[in-house]
């Protein structure tokens, strides 16, 4: 029994879900019609003879008003369809939106159309997951700046899928594009009410349907075509642990109007907020867990290539907190339109013990903030070496059980959530005046370090450009999934704004700039795809090869290997890689120059310098260079 509005041989089929409803009636426009739904269990169904695609409707629900009790119907209230593929247009918090508004605000919600079905896209590439490089943008934000791109097309779908955007992520050599939610959100209220915009677009409500800021459905599909044509898979962000009608002051527009305790985790009236945005969806709940699931597949049969899960650990939540076997999880990862798809967990929520990294069930990996925490302090001068051996071979302590890989863990430097590369190296403190919450908002810890001057300055461009290339050229080196923020290649700067939610212009916009740092990025990419020992599909532990070498070893600059005595104070980092008629000698020099030493009996070709950037033979000497990160490599 599907859900939703399904055109069928006389009509159209509109199913809707409520347990708690007392009647409920299907609201048609152009003409105006309400006709009541007949109950079948919890689904309320009705068929309409004689309309199509193109239909335009919503509900309103009949029941109890006890929001003490957890209940908010209210039959003055429209309600949009949970499964409906189309809006017509965006949806704007109002007053009108609130659960006690008196009748009318219908102007103030667009109304679900009826949608013909289409035909599911193919697969796309099918990257493997050590062969794989995500970039994170989002959609408006990624071609709004972008001159080359038509303008009618900036910050739509059609925006990525242009021959400009397109070229540059192929040049890149990147495999995946990771979007910030696609899925139709609204311009909540606390964004509202201070004059600015829901720029990233977690606060979703139509899981089916594409945003409308962004475009159609059918321009979701062109952009997922014109990606996996030019060999790039498709990852959405998506939004499951909660949906942007909030808390109690919030508006009642979907699945608070139409099933309030069937949907969210209710303390008697209250809502449970262990998302930090004001409710949390109750994944316990056979019609959520059927609402995820329905809604992945869907995407899946739209061509997208993977999914990753934001505050994942809301949806492994049960009444004695969060288990990786909780049933959504198992539901996923035994589903067959799912279960090979890349699925990605922000292993972390704001609830009590919501901490949860590592702990996810393969095949799920997970986004490694320890990784994005330890290479900015090392490279903003931190003694943490001994934690930084453990990010570059995969951070096995904790993600090496229940057969487990590397490419578990998600590596990255940056993300839309904190400062820009250019960012980290330029500001030592936040600047999130913009965002009207006086300046508290965003993490007030970033690691980061502006090298002597609270932003833009000259005379520090090359230096901290140097230290932008080091960071990115770590986390290419580091056993894992590499993850670039979008612009980190172009020089982006978010002018000191380290959570631009609500910047939907060009503080939050990618700036693209004639960045060198551009090719520089395009060189590491190539070099973790020419170097097998660099994505390895195993953890690595000193093993012996079949050379007699161990698979890792940690050398002293002088020579000689590195032992438990050393790494308290070890300030360059010296770190050598075995396998099948091949050796890598990486370092990591955050320190002034000094003298290194290369293991003996191998023939080392310096095959990357980050202070020679352009250089395809670079220069070698008896020394690490100050500031540098060095690659050599040795084959049979």
């Amino acid at each position: 029994m599907n859900l939703g509005a399904t055109i069928t041989d006389k009509g159209v089929q509109f199913r809707l879900y409520s347990a708690h409803a007392e009647a409920m009636e299907l609201c048609l426009f152009h003409p105006d019609r309400r006709i009541p739904m007949m109950r079948n269990g919890d689904v309320w169904e009705v068929e309409v003879p004689g309309i199509g695609a193109g239909t335009e409707y919503a509900f309103r629900a009949h029941g109890p008003w006890q929001p003490d009790q957890g209940h908010w119907f209210n039959p003055d209230r429209l309600l949009l369809d949970p499964y409906a593929h189309e809006w017509t247009g965006p949806l704007k918090w109002s007053v009108a939106l609130q659960p006690d508004a008196p009748e009318g605000g219908a102007d103030d919600l667009p109304h679900c159309v009826v949608t013909a079905p289409r035909p599911p896209l193919p697969r796309g590439p099918e990257t493997p997951w050590d062969r794989t490089v995500i970039y994170e943008a989002n959609v408006r934000g990624l071609s709004m700046l972008a001159d080359k791109v038509p303008s009618v097309f900036r910050g739509t779908f059609l925006g990525i899928a242009s021959r400009p955007i397109i070229r540059h992520l192929k040049q890149l050599g990147v495999t995946a594009v990771e979007l910030l939610p696609v899925q139709a959100f609204i311009n909540d209220r606390f964004s509202t009410e201070r004059g600015l915009t829901n720029y990233w677009g977690y606060q979703s409500l139509g899981y089916f349907a594409p945003d409308p800021r962004y475009g159609t459905l059918g321009e979701f599909r062109s952009m997922v075509r014109a990606l996996h044509k030019a060999g790039i898979e498709v990852i959405l962000d998506i939004v499951f642990n909660h949906t942007g009608e909030g808390d109690e002051t919030g508006p009642s527009v979907m699945y608070r109007g139409l099933d309030n305790q069937s949907y969210y985790r209710m303390d008697g009236g209250r809502y449970l907020n262990d998302a930090g945005t004001g409710n949390t969806l109750d994944l316990t709940q056979p019609v959520v867990q059927r609402l995820v699931m329905d809604a992945l597949r869907f995407w899946a049969t739209q061509g997208v290539d993977g999914f990753r899960f934001d505050l994942a650990t809301v949806l492994g939540r049960g009444a004695g907190g969060f288990s990786p076997r909780a049933t959504i999880f198992d539901m996923i990862r035994q589903d067959p339109d799912l279960r090979d798809l890349k699925l990605i967990a922000e292993p972390w929520d704001m609830g009590e013990g919501g901490y949860r990294l590592g702990e996810f069930p393969a095949p799920f990996a997970e986004w490694n903030d320890r990784f994005r925490d330890d290479i900015r302090r090392l490279w903003r001068g931190d003694r943490v070496m001994g934690a930084v051996a453990a990010r570059m071979t995969g951070s096995a302590e904790v993600f090496d059980h229940d057969r487990r890989a590397p490419w578990a863990s998600i590596n990255y430097v940056t993300s839309h959530d904190g400062f820009t590369l250019t960012d980290l190296v330029t500001y030592s403190q936040r600047h999130n005046d913009a965002n009207g919450e006086n300046g508290k908002d965003g993490k007030a810890e970033n690691f980061s370090d502006n090298m002597g001057t609270e932003g833009p300055d000259e005379a520090l461009d090359e230096a901290r450009a140097l230290r932008r290339r080091n960071m990115l050229a770590t986390m290419m080196l580091a056993q894992g999934t590499p993850m670039i923020l979008a612009g980190d290649e172009t020089g982006n700067s978010q002018q000191g704004n380290n959570n631009t939610y609500a910047q939907d212009n060009p503080t939050g916009w990618v700036q693209w700039t004639k960045d060198p740092i551009t090719s520089f990025v395009s060189r590491l990419i190539a070099l973790r795809a020419d170097m097998p020992l660099l994505r390895q599909g195993r953890f690595l532990h000193g093993e012996a090869t079949a050379s007699g070498r161990p698979n890792v070893a940690w050398h002293l600059p002088g020579g000689g290997e590195a032992g438990p005595q050393d790494w308290d104070d070890m300030a360059m980092l010296c770190m050598e890689l075995n396998g099948e008629g091949e050796a890598a000698f990486i370092v990591l020099n955050p320190v002034r120059a000094a003298a290194l030493s290369l293991p003996t009996g191998r023939d080392w070709q310096l095959v990357l310098d980050t202070t020679q950037p352009d250089a395809d033979a670079p220069a070698w000497g008896l020394e690490a260079p100050a500031h540098s990160v060095l690659v050599f490599r040795h084959t049979d």
